[in-house]
C-alpha cells in the first residue's frame, strides 16, 4: 500500500520518472519538469505512486483526491483487523462449586468469542500458605476448558496471585 506521504510536483527529486496519464495511458520515461508541465496543462498534479521503482513511477492525477482515497483504504484495513482481547476472571482458593461453575461459563463465553482469558487466583492473608489449592483450581480450569482452549501460559505465581492464560483453539467469528 502506498503511504499517505507521497511526493507531489516539485517534491519529486528523481532525474527521470515513468509517467502514467490520468486515463491510465503510459506516457513513457521523461524528466520530472516535462511531466509536471503535462500535468499542469490538464490542471492536475504529478504524484509519485511507486518511489522505489527504477525509474520512479509518477501519475498525473488530483493529489487531494489521491490522499483521500489512501486514507479511506487505511481506514477500511483497520476496520477489517480483529482485536483479540485478554479477559480476566478472578477466583479465590476458597471459591465454592457453584461460583466456580459460573466463572467457567464466563471463561467459555470469552474463549468462544475468540478472546484470550487470564484466570487469576488471589490469595488473602494466610491463604498464601495454600498455594497448592490455587494450583489445583487452575489445573481444574485448564482440564475443564481443554476442548475449547489451550493453556498459553502455564501456572505462574506473582506475589499474592497465581494465574494461567488460556487461548482459543480455533477462532469462531
Amino acid at each position: 500500500m502506498a503511504s499517505t506521504h507521497a511526493r507531489c510536483n516539485r517534491q519529486i527529486r528523481a532525474r527521470e520518472v515513468r509517467v502514467i496519464a490520468d486515463d491510465g495511458e503510459q506516457l513513457g520515461v521523461m524528466t520530472p519538469r516535462d511531466a509536471m508541465e503535462l500535468a499542469q496543462e490538464k490542471g492536475l498534479d504529478l504524484v509519485e505512486v511507486a518511489p522505489n521503482a527504477v525509474p520512479p513511477v509518477c501519475r498525473i492525477m488530483d493529489f487531494g483526491k489521491y490522499k483521500y482515497e489512501q486514507q479511506k483504504k487505511q481506514q477500511s484495513a483497520r476496520k477489517k483487523q480483529t482485536q483479540v482481547q485478554v479477559k480476566e476472571i478472578k477466583m479465590r482458593p476458597k471459591t465454592d462449586e457453584h461460583d466456580y461453575q459460573t466463572k467457567v461459563k464466563h471463561i467459555k463465553r470469552f474463549v468462544e468469542k475468540g478472546d484470550r482469558c487470564k484466570v487469576t487466583i488471589f490469595f488473602r492473608g494466610r491463604e498464601i500458605v495454600h498455594k497448592d489449592r490455587g494450583l489445583m483450581i487452575l489445573d481444574r480450569v485448564a482440564e475443564d476448558m481443554k476442548d475449547l482452549a489451550k493453556v498459553e501460559q502455564v501456572a505462574k505465581s506473582e506475589g499474592r496471585t497465581m494465574y494461567i492464560v488460556l487461548a482459543p483453539l480455533a477462532i469462531k467469528r
